[in-house]
């Protein structure tokens, strides 16, 4: 019988090479690793969900820059006192509490009163001791240098300078709380006039005069303007050297012209001199008005030309008479320690420190990751709305809030007078100690 067909030894051998192939196919396939996702982290490998705490902050640097020598060195001087008594003040006070109680140190520099001299002091206080604040520089031209370099270090200033154009350049990192120029200006037009208006004194004729720095007439415009606003006659403005040795041509000027009121703008030496010279000959119009905040009522002034000052004003952008406790504290202080009253070079520092102590308050709150970051700063210093403490116990108005140029919107200005021998506050009159003399004494109509 035949045997039925069977499987061929050839195709056995290629079936058996074939599942061989798909096996070894088959164990490739699943020892294949899959792609592996990121790992997701564990709870005890999982990245911090809050900010690393912020580096602590023991002492944080004030720079100062002053005339501490040459002519204006009297308000360069008081200005450091003042400056190391708040300074102490506010770190026997805690601190910034914000920041952990961190103290403030202060470092001064010597302008030498020159424009050089403060953008060297500004320069070398950065380069050596890398402060995040500096105030100063009281000469409103020596401030203006300064500022060029501050703004280029990225540095915020404190101005204790008045001049207008200081806050009309742009600077970004630039804050002023006292009152500018032409606010004095116009607050010495304006207590003249209001004054003669309560005691029934007609005044038509006003010459101004004042020291040819860019501070003497910024502060005249501002005079000159309001007179003009008040329907009054404006017969001259007189402009003289600030470091005047010889005020006799002045004085005949005056006496030629024979106006009503006389608005001056001095700083120390030329006020003394206008003063006594005018006590020489003889000449009192019926008011001496100074206007800028220096001269004629600071204690050395009245100390330095006597009664010639007598009944004389000024504008000052600090009233050391504010009837507030902190204000009535630190006066007492600064007398207690300096053996006399703070005048404006002084009061300015109180309430600007003050606010450069509520400002790194506000930034350790907004930016605790990095308080002292300029931009972080300045962004504080814009928040800031101060009504309260220190800073407004010892401003004017009682009122610090900065515009986009850096000015304080709420700025005052007040008038004091030389009354026998002594300062006192006349103007705003809600706020006065004692009414206005007016006509002065020795006025010969």
């Amino acid at each position: 019988m035949r045997r039925r067909p069977g499987i061929g030894r050839t195709v056995l051998v290629g079936a058996l090479i074939v599942l061989i192939i798909l096996v070894a196919v088959a164990a490739i396939y699943v020892r294949k690793p899959a792609p592996t996702p990121s790992p997701t982290p564990s709870p005890t490998t999982a990245a911090p969900t809050t900010a690393p705490p912020a580096p602590k902050i023991e002492e944080i640097v004030i720079g100062m820059v002053e005339p501490l020598s040459g002519t204006h060195s009297i308000f360069g001087i008081e200005a450091k006192q003042a400056a190391e008594l708040i300074i102490e003040d506010i770190n026997a006070k805690g601190g910034i509490k914000s920041l952990g109680g961190a103290k403030l140190k202060l470092v001064v520099e010597d302008s030498k009163d020159s424009i050089e001299g403060a953008k060297l002091a500004a320069e070398k206080l950065i380069s050596q001791y890398h402060p995040p604040i500096i105030i100063g520089a009281y000469i409103s031209r020596h401030t203006a240098a300064m500022a060029e370099v501050t703004e280029r270090e990225k540095v915020i200033l404190v101005a204790d300078a008045l001049v207008d154009f200081l806050s009309e350049k742009g600077w970004k990192y630039f804050f002023r709380a006292c009152p500018k120029t032409s606010i004095h200006g116009k607050t010495a037009m304006d207590f003249v006039y209001e004054t003669a208006q309560r005691k029934g004194i007609e005044i038509s004729t006003v010459v101004i005069i004042n020291e040819d720095s860019v501070f003497g007439r910024y502060t005249a415009l501002g005079a000159y303007h309001e007179a003009l606003g008040l329907g009054l006659t404006v017969l001259d403005q007189i402009e003289y050297p600030y470091d005047i040795a010889d005020a006799s041509p002045i004085v005949s000027r005056l006496m030629e012209l024979d106006p009503d009121v006389v608005i001056s703008v001095p700083y120390f030496s030329d006020g003394v001199l206008i003063a006594t010279t005018m006590e020489e000959v003889g000449y009192k119009p019926m008011i001496v008005a100074g206007a800028g905040g220096c001269g004629y009522c600071d204690p050395d002034s009245i100390s330095a030309a006597g009664s010639a000052v007598e009944g004389f004003t000024q504008t000052y952008s600090y009233n050391p008479f504010l009837n507030t406790p902190y204000n009535r504290e630190i006066v007492q202080k600064f007398q207690e320690r300096y053996g006399k009253l703070p005048t404006e070079a002084g009061g300015i520092i109180f309430y600007s420190l003050w606010t450069i102590k509520e400002a790194l308050e506000l930034a350790g709150q907004m930016f605790p990751e990095d308080p002292l970051n300029p931009d972080n700063l300045r962004q504080a210093f814009l928040a800031l709305d101060i009504t309260s403490g220190p800073a407004a116990e010892t401003y004017p108005s009682g009122h610090i809030k900065f515009g986009p140029n850096g000015d304080n919107i709420y700025a005052m200005a007040v008038v004091l007078q030389v009354q026998d021998g002594e300062p006192v506050l006349v103007y705003p009159f809600e706020y006065a100690q004692a009414e206005p003399i007016f006509p002065i004494p020795g006025y010969k109509p």
